[in-house]
C-alpha cells in the first residue's frame, strides 16, 4: 500500500513539474529555439545526466516518500482518491497534449527532415535507373530503405530534439493507429486505384486504421505497372499526354501559316522518346503515391486479395504466400480490365489500352477495334502522331453519348485521315513471318476481307474484376449480366462491404467520380458526415483530336424523359479565331444546349466540340449544378475572343429552322 501511494504521489509531483515546464516553454518556443545553439543543448543534456548520476533521482524519491508519509497522516480516503484521479489526469495532459505551438514546431522539423531525405533518395533511384536497374526494383529498394532505415533515424533525431524541450518528450512517436479491437483494420481497401486511394487517405485522416491491397496481374503480352490504378498508369494520364503530343504536331504544321519557317520533312515523332517521357512521369507518380501512403500511415500491401468471409480477406503474394487480413469495413475498388474478343489470335497477338502506352516499338499501321471513347481517343492520337489508323465500328460510335455529337466527332476524325469501317467484325488474326498481322474481318453483308497491320488494338469494352474476389464467400451479390455491384450509396447487400469506382452498376466510369465517392464514403464512415454522392450532371470529355465535352442530358435522353414538345435545342457552329489563319473548315466546331421549353427554361445538358473542351465544359458543369437557365445563360457576358463565349451567344433553335453557321467571327 505504501509503495502504491509513493508511485501515485511521484506521478503527481512529476506532472506538476512537467506542467510548469510546458507553461514556461509554450510562450514562444521558436524564439527559445533560435537562442539555443547546438553547444548549449549538449551542455544542458550533460548537466541533466550529471545531476541524475549524482543522486538527484534519489533526492526526488526521498522527497516523494516524505510527502507520502505526510499525506498519510493528513488525508482521508476521499482525499487519496482525489489525488489519484488528479495525478492520472495531469499525467495524461502533460504527456499526451503539449501546447500546439511546440507540437507544430516539431512536426515542421520532422517534415523538413523527411523532405530532405526524399530528395536524396530520389537521386539514388535515378542513378540506379540510369545504370540499367529495373525501375520497379529500384523503387521497391528505395522504399524499403526509406521505411526500414530512415524511420528509425528520423525517430531518433526527433526524440533528441524533443529531449531538449521536455514538454513534448512523448509526443513524437511514429506509432500506427489502433483499429477496432476485434479486427486488424478499421477499413481494408481492395484496389489501389483513384477511388480506393482517395477513400483510404480520407479515412486515415479521420482517425481510422487503414490498409490498401493492390496487385496488378500482367497483361497477355506481359505489361504491368505500379500503384495508382488505371487512370495513372494506362488511362487518363498517359492518354492525355499522347493526345497533347498529337496536338503539338498539328500546331507545328500550322505554324508556317503564322510565319514560322519550318522544314515539313523534319517534323516527325520519335516514339521511343515519347514513350520514355510518358513512362517516366507515370513511375514518378507511382513512387510519390507509395511515399504518401507511408507518410499518412496507410499500410500498403502488394497482395492479390479475395474474400474468406464478410470481414476477412486472404491476400496472396507473387510467390503464392497467403496472409489473413480482417477489417470492420471492406471497400471494393478493383476497377476493371480490357476485354478480348473470342477469336483466334486475339489474345496471342493483339494488344489493348493496357499495352499501347508502354509499347517498346512504334505501333505503325494500326487497327483499332471498338468505337467507344477509348477506341476513338487511341485512333485519334495515333493518327495525330503520324501512324495510319483504322477504326472498326461494330454498330455505333460513342454509345451512351449524344448521337448528333458522336457522329460529328466521327466525321471530323475522318476528315483528318482516320479510316472508319462500319458494321464490321474481326474474325481471325495470324502473325506473318515478317511479324505483321494478317487480319480477317467480315462486313455487314458477310463478305470476308483481309488487311495487314503492324498492331491490332482491342477497345471493345472492359470487364469488372469482381469475380476474382470470390464474392460468394462474403455473400456479396453481383449483377449477372455485367459482374458489377448494384450498391446503394456505395453500400453493397453486405452491410460492412462497400464499393466505389468502375465496379458499380450503372454509374459513371470516371476517375473524378470514384475519387469523390470514395472521400464522401470515408467521411460518412469515420467523420460523422451525412453527405452522399450525387451521380447526376457529371461532366466528361472525349479527348478526340477535336475534343468533345458534355454535361447533363443528351438530346435523346431529354426527349425521352420530358417529351419532344417540352424540349428546346439551341445550337450553333463556330470558328475559333485561331482557325482563320490556317483556314480550317467552319463546320468543325459545334455547340448545343438542351433545355426545357417552358417554365424557367432550365438547362438540362450542354455539349461542346472544339479546342480545350474539357476546360470549357468544367465551368458550365458548376453552372448547371446551380440551376442554370436559358435567360441566365443569355444574360452572361462572354470573354472575347474565346471559344467558351459561344455558349453565351447561342440563340438559334433547331425548331426555328435558321442556319446555325456563323456569318463572321463576331456574328
Amino acid at each position: 500500500m505504501k509503495a502504491r501511494k509513493i508511485n501515485q504521489a511521484k506521478a503527481w509531483l512529476i506532472c506538476c513539474e512537467k506542467s510548469q515546464t510546458v507553461d514556461s516553454d509554450s510562450s514562444d518556443p521558436e524564439t527559445e529555439d533560435r537562442k539555443a545553439d547546438s553547444k548549449t543543448q549538449d551542455k544542458l543534456k550533460n548537466e541533466t545526466r550529471s545531476e541524475m548520476e549524482n543522486g538527484t533521482k534519489n533526492k526526488v524519491e526521498s522527497k516523494v516518500e516524505n510527502q507520502v508519509n505526510q499525506t498519510q497522516s493528513e488525508v482521508n480516503d476521499e482525499t487519496q482518491k482525489n489525488i489519484k484521479n488528479e495525478a492520472k489526469n495531469e499525467l495524461e495532459h502533460s504527456i499526451n497534449k503539449p501546447d500546439n505551438k511546440t507540437k507544430v514546431k516539431v512536426e515542421v522539423r520532422m517534415q523538413g527532415d523527411i523532405e530532405n531525405k526524399l530528395e536524396n533518395q530520389m537521386d539514388e533511384v535515378k542513378n540506379e535507373e540510369a545504370s540499367g536497374v529495373d525501375c520497379d526494383e529500384a523503387e521497391n529498394k528505395m522504399l524499403k530503405k526509406f521505411v526500414d532505415q530512415d524511420r528509425s533515424e528520423i525517430n531518433s533525431e526527433a526524440q533528441s530534439k524533443v529531449e531538449t524541450n521536455s514538454n513534448v518528450e512523448d509526443e513524437i512517436k511514429l506509432q500506427p493507429k489502433q483499429a477496432d479491437q476485434d479486427y486488424m483494420y478499421d477499413l481494408l481497401v481492395i484496389g489501389g486505384g483513384s477511388g480506393g486511394l482517395a477513400a483510404a487517405k480520407e479515412a486515415v485522416n479521420l482517425g481510422a486504421k487503414v490498409a490498401v491491397l493492390d496487385y496488378v496481374s500482367p497483361s497477355p503480352i506481359g505489361t504491368t505497372w505500379g500503384l495508382g490504378g488505371t487512370c495513372v498508369n494506362v488511362g487518363c494520364i498517359p492518354k492525355k499526354l499522347m493526345h497533347q503530343a498529337a496536338l503539338l504536331g498539328e500546331a507545328i504544321h500550322e505554324a508556317a501559316t503564322f510565319g514560322w519557317q519550318l522544314d515539313p520533312k523534319a517534323i516527325k515523332i520519335n516514339w521511343e522518346a515519347l514513350r520514355t517521357a510518358v513512362q517516366n512521369h507515370i513511375k514518378s507518380v507511382n513512387w510519390v503515391t507509395r511515399v504518401e501512403l507511408r507518410t499518412k500511415k496507410v499500410e500498403y500491401l502488394n497482395l492479390l486479395g479475395h474474400f474468406k468471409d464478410e470481414h476477412t480477406v486472404i491476400g496472396v503474394s507473387k510467390k503464392g504466400e497467403e496472409k489473413i487480413l480482417t477489417a470492420k469495413n471492406i471497400l471494393i475498388a478493383v476497377g476493371g480490365r480490357p476485354r478480348y474478343p473470342d477469336i483466334p489470335g486475339a489474345v496471342e497477338y493483339g494488344i489493348t489500352s493496357d499495352d499501347i502506352f508502354s509499347l517498346e516499338r512504334a505501333p505503325g499501321k494500326t487497327l483499332v477495334v471498338g468505337a467507344g471513347y477509348i477506341g476513338l481517343e487511341c485512333a485519334g492520337f495515333l493518327n495525330g502522331l503520324g501512324y495510319e489508323a483504322t477504326l472498326m465500328v461494330r454498330s455505333i460510335v460513342l454509345r451512351g453519348f449524344d448521337r448528333q455529337m458522336s457522329e460529328h466527332i466521327a466525321e471530323e476524325m475522318q476528315q483528318r485521315g482516320v479510316r472508319f469501317v462500319y458494321e464490321a467484325k474481326v474474325k481471325k488474326i495470324v502473325k506473318q513471318e515478317d511479324g505483321r498481322l494478317l487480319t480477317d474481318w467480315v462486313d455487314k453483308d458477310g463478305e470476308i476481307h483481309q488487311d495487314v497491320y503492324d498492331t491490332v488494338l482491342f477497345a471493345i469494352g472492359r470487364r469488372s474484376l469482381t469475380q476474382e474476389l470470390k464474392p460468394e464467400n462474403a455473400g456479396l451479390k453481383l449483377v449477372p449480366e455485367t459482374g458489377k455491384i448494384d450498391a446503394v450509396n456505395e453500400q453493397t447487400n453486405v452491410p460492412n462491404i462497400y464499393a466505389v469506382g468502375d465496379v458499380l452498376h450503372k454509374k459513371p466510369e470516371l476517375t473524378p467520380v470514384a475519387i469523390h465517392a470514395g472521400k464522401l464514403l470515408a467521411r460518412r464512415l469515420y467523420g460523422n458526415s451525412t453527405e452522399k454522392m450525387d451521380y447526376a450532371n457529371v461532366a466528361t470529355t472525349v479527348f478526340s483530336p477535336l475534343e468533345y465535352g458534355c454535361v447533363g442530358l443528351s438530346e435523346e435522353a431529354a426527349i425521352n424523359l420530358h417529351g419532344e414538345d417540352e424540349i428546346e435545342i439551341f445550337h450553333a457552329y463556330y470558328k475559333p479565331t485561331e482557325f482563320f489563319v490556317p483556314q480550317k473548315n467552319v463546320d468543325r466546331c459545334y455547340v448545343k444546349v438542351v433545355a426545357l421549353r417552358h417554365g424557367d427554361e432550365r438547362v438540362l445538358g450542354m455539349h461542346f466540340v472544339g479546342p480545350n473542351a474539357g476546360e470549357v465544359i468544367q465551368g458550365f458543369a458548376a453552372a448547371i449544378k446551380c440551376g442554370l437557365t436559358i435567360p441566365k445563360l443569355k444574360s452572361t457576358v462572354g470573354i472575347h475572343p474565346t471559344v467558351a463565349e459561344e455558349f453565351t451567344r447561342i440563340f438559334i433553335t433547331k425548331r426555328s429552322g435558321m442556319d446555325p453557321k456563323p456569318q463572321s467571327c463576331c456574328s
